[in-house]
């Protein structure tokens, strides 16, 4: 049986959850780089990146799990060239380079003030350990 997360850092104005949980598998539904303060979406590519990554962590959270339970995370871009931006809040997320999620970076066109979106899969519990 399914539970669905709901988080308010990850919100969606259509009747979906942030991400669903069976057993141990949590998959979100996308994560944007919306303020949770304001509901808006900042007019910057820095600033999306830092909330979505916010919500990433909220989610995960929200769920039992952390950071280090991360499978996988795919991140939508219109611009392939702000990759450097989203390597800068990456590395600050997950710092050790041997305890990394994967990750697949996809160009397409996103909607409604959008310049990042993301989702991620990850096992709850069977995280990685971090070195430090």
């Amino acid at each position: 049986m399914s539970q669905s997360i709901h988080v308010r850092d990850a919100a969606h104005s259509n009747p979906i959850p942030s991400a669903s949980v069976v057993g141990n598998l949590l998959a979100s539904s996308l994560i944007t780089g919306r303020d949770p303060a304001t509901g808006s979406l900042p007019p910057t590519f820095k600033a999306q990146c830092k909330f979505m990554f916010a919500g990433v962590k909220a989610v995960i959270e929200a769920a039992g799990g952390n950071l280090s339970d991360i499978v996988r995370i795919t991140i939508w871009v219109e611009d392939r060239h702000l990759r450097e931006e989203i390597n800068k809040v990456w590395v600050a997320q997950f710092p050790y380079s041997n305890a990394r999620p994967a990750r697949l970076t996809l160009n397409r066109p996103l909607e409604k003030g959008k310049l990042v979106e993301c989702e991620i899969l990850a096992l709850i519990g069977g995280g990685r350990t971090s070195p430090g």
